[in-house]
């Protein structure tokens, strides 16, 4: 068995290969494409195993490794630097690294969903990439209206009727092609979000874990989908404990001489899963009476912020629990 480990760029890689008993058999760089790969596995002519870290674009690299029938390991990258921070870094150095740790199997491994998650996790993020568009354009808008003294108190402007009404409104010549430009990006973006739902739609469609997500409390279709593709397979947690430190729900702590000190929440989690829930519980508090209380009960003594992690953190839980067993969620009475 030979041992290969990969410092990817974006152009080429730098690649270490090693056998069992640590000696270096070959240290260079390759183009990041399928014949260099290939090339390199015939000149061995034996099982070599593979270990890349987690960065930008690393799906590229897995899945050429993939394609040769490679056996790749996809490392942490902070856990790699935990256990073997090097005070010169260098890409032949952090690859010789990767092999050494793939060696001796102390590779702080992350999951690696199938090609066909991965792509559908692009899309549900382009999907949350348009939304943020939408709402910066939706400010600018108001921006221009704000400094044309326009009040818009009580009124919808991104209503169909009403968006007339304010694109014919009487303004300086600049700011009324700019809001007129505005109202016509945010169009262009709305419909990119009707069409990318459908696709969403029909390449979902065999998803069993957003049905069961989508019957949790402030889960719509979006969220559920998101926090599906997010979770992958449920089975990988060890317990509930285990996803909700995953989604990021869990406060850090520190605890010394016998006494403990929580602080903010820890901060290497998977961001979209902290998103999901944490929107989750701001719209169950609108919907459902046991995650209402939930919330005041916390609310009263440490506030709103606490409070709504809180939630988030009993939802991650009871979605655990939901998906482990296969059933929908049903609303129970809140029991202090």
């Amino acid at each position: 068995m030979m041992y290969l480990g990969i410092d990817h760029h974006k152009h080429y890689s730098q690649v270490v290969v090693m056998d069992k008993d640590g000696i270096t058999h070959l240290n260079r760089k390759i183009n990041n494409d399928k014949e260099s790969i290939e090339t390199l596995k015939r000149r061995f002519n034996q099982p070599i195993k593979a270990v890349i870290e987690a960065g930008h674009n690393w799906g590229k690299m897995y899945d050429l490794l993939e394609e040769s029938n490679i056996a790749t390991e996809v490392a942490h990258p902070l856990k790699v630097r935990a256990i073997a921070e090097a005070r010169i870094k260098t890409d032949s150095i952090d690859a010789k690294t990767l092999a050494h740790l793939l060696r001796t199997d102390l590779i702080p491994s992350v999951h690696v969903p199938s090609k066909e998650v991965r792509e559908q996790k692009n899309l549900l993020r382009y999907r949350l990439w348009l939304v943020r568009l939408q709402t910066m354009t939706k400010n600018r808008i108001y921006n221009v209206l704000d400094r044309n003294s326009i009040d818009t108190k009580g009124l919808n402007i991104f209503a169909k009727k009403t968006r007339e009404q304010i694109k014919n409104l009487s303004l300086k010549d600049i700011d009324k092609k700019l809001l007129k430009d505005h109202y016509d990006i945010l169009e262009v973006i709305e419909q990119h979000i009707k069409d990318t739902e459908s696709w969403i739609d029909s390449s979902l469609k065999d998803n069993q874990y957003i049905a069961i997500l989508d019957s949790m409390p402030g889960f719509a279709k979006i969220l559920s989908a998101l926090a599906a593709l997010e979770i992958d397979n449920v089975e990988r947690f060890a317990h509930p404990g285990k996803f909700a430190s995953y989604c990021g729900l869990i406060p850090s702590t520190y605890s010394s001489g016998g006494k403990t000190y929580h602080g903010r929440l820890i901060c290497t989690c998977n961001s979209y899963l902290k998103y999901a829930f944490i929107e989750a519980a701001w719209a169950s508090i609108r919907s459902s009476t046991y995650c209402r209380s939930c919330y005041e009960k916390i609310k009263e003594s440490k506030g709103s912020n606490v409070a709504i992690v809180s939630l988030a953190r009993r939802l991650s839980q009871i979605a655990y629990k939901c998906l482990k067993e296969n059933r929908k969620y049903e609303e129970r009475p809140y029991l202090q």
